[in-house]
């Protein structure tokens, strides 16, 4: 298990999910009602944010014990992927839909959370790359058997 180069990437995936419990998606630099009551909009901000991140960390690390299994291995990794877009799509839904601006980008700086799902994509696309060439590589054996 250890050994596929794919267990790494979904472990690493699964830590970068994870890592957003400690990062946020931005910073304000006053204090104000709403997300920025303690001047950072993270995902403990709203639930819906905090599921999603939860439920693709989880997902991520279910994949590497599917090792046996690589086509359900494979769809797991990109319903991974999915969730892993829909994590800053939503973020960035929730922060414009409750009436920020552009033009408060002098008080409002985004921060390191907004792009750790960016990283959560690439390495889960990079699993789902191995996990196929795998699954390529066991079918060519079988046919030559």
């Amino acid at each position: 298990m250890i050994q596929r180069i794919q267990t790494i990437f979904l472990a690493l995936a699964s830590g970068s999910f994870f890592s957003q419990f400690g990062l946020a998606f931005a910073r304000s630099t006053e204090s104000e009602s709403g997300f920025f009551a303690d001047l950072a909009y993270t995902i403990h901000d709203h639930i819906g944010l905090l599921v999603l991140t939860i439920l693709g960390g989880l997902v991520s690390l279910v994949a590497i014990f599917l090792y046996n299994n690589r086509p359900l291995q494979l769809r797991i990794a990109y319903i991974g992927i999915v969730l892993a877009v829909i994590v800053p799509a939503l973020a960035l839904f929730l922060f414009f839909s409750t009436g920020y601006k552009l033009d408060d980008a002098n008080r409002i700086n985004d921060s390191a959370g907004i792009y750790v799902p960016l990283v959560s994509i690439l390495l889960l696309a990079l699993a789902a790359r191995f996990i196929n060439k795998d699954e390529k590589l066991v079918r060519s054996s079988d046919r030559l058997r």
